[in-house]
Order: C-alpha cells, then sequence, then structure tokens
C-alpha cells in the first residue's frame, strides 16, 4: 500500500507530503512521476497559466450576450457563453 512521503518543492524549496490518498489517485490516473511542486505552487503556477490565455471577445449564439473564449471565433460557428453551454450538456 501507499505511506505518506515527503518531497521537497523544485520551485520554493518547500518541504510538503505526498499523501497516501493523493499517490492513489496519482495511480488510479495513470501518473507515474511524483509531483515536483508543492500544492501552493502548483495552483500559483495554474492561475499564471490561465492569465496569459489569450482571450476573444465573442456574442453567444443562443442568448446574445457578450463573452470571451479562448479560441477565435469561425464566421458561421456557433458560440456559447458558459451559463449556455453548461445547458447544452446538461
Amino acid at each position: 500500500m501507499y505511506q505518506d512521503e515527503k518531497l521537497v518543492c523544485e520551485d520554493c524549496g518547500k518541504e510538503f507530503d505526498f499523501t497516501a490518498g493523493e499517490q492513489e489517485f496519482y495511480a488510479e490516473k495513470g501518473l507515474v512521476n511524483k509531483p515536483k511542486r508543492c500544492p501552493e505552487c502548483r495552483l500559483a503556477r495554474r492561475k499564471n497559466n490561465k492569465k496569459k490565455r489569450r482571450m476573444f471577445d465573442a456574442v453567444c449564439s443562443k442568448c446574445g450576450a457578450q463573452t470571451q473564449v479562448p479560441f477565435k471565433p469561425i464566421p458561421g460557428r456557433e458560440i456559447f457563453c458558459k451559463d449556455c453551454f453548461q445547458k447544452t450538456e446538461e
């Protein structure tokens, strides 16, 4: 079985726990590498990557609301705002 393990973050150098539960989750998802960053640095990295994403203005095809999408809209193709998109998945 899995046991908690101490790892060192490659970004901040802080020691963090790689818990047995996290190890089990990694194994279920087929991930073979241990995390290199502590949870705080992973979160900061995800937030920073989101900020770099270029967003494009668009109009929702369903409700007409102004929205932004992470891809260049193609004329003639439907674009949905977040709310309308979630409703189409239900």
